[in-house]
């Protein structure tokens, strides 16, 4: 019997605009409190040229609660300021996975 439990992703993809000073610290920042929220599972990420950040999630309130923290608010401010061109984010749910390592 399979004990798969469905669990959400929050895809944020974004380009980076030409002022970047300051991304980086707060990158890691928000790296090392979003450890630290309920109902986060993880995340992967990767940057050329597209960055792309896909972070996963117990529940909807999880990523409610983390999108309304208020450190997290500050730098999302920041970041449609200054640090990003553009941007999108996803929430989808993940109902069946499968693949080897990683």
């Amino acid at each position: 019997m399979n004990s798969f439990k469905p669990y959400y992703a929050v895809i944020f993809s974004s380009h980076l605009s030409e002022d970047t000073e300051g991304y980086e610290s707060m990158s890691f920042k928000m790296l090392e409190l979003v450890k630290k929220q309920k109902g986060y599972l993880g995340h992967e990420s990767a940057r050329d040229g597209i960055g792309i950040t896909v972070s996963y999630w117990d529940s909807l309130e999880a990523i409610k609660n983390w999108k309304e923290n208020e450190e997290h608010l500050l730098a999302q401010s920041e970041g449609r300021k200054r640090w990003y061109q553009s941007y999108r984010l996803r929430i989808c749910k993940v109902e069946r996975e499968y693949g080897v390592g990683l």
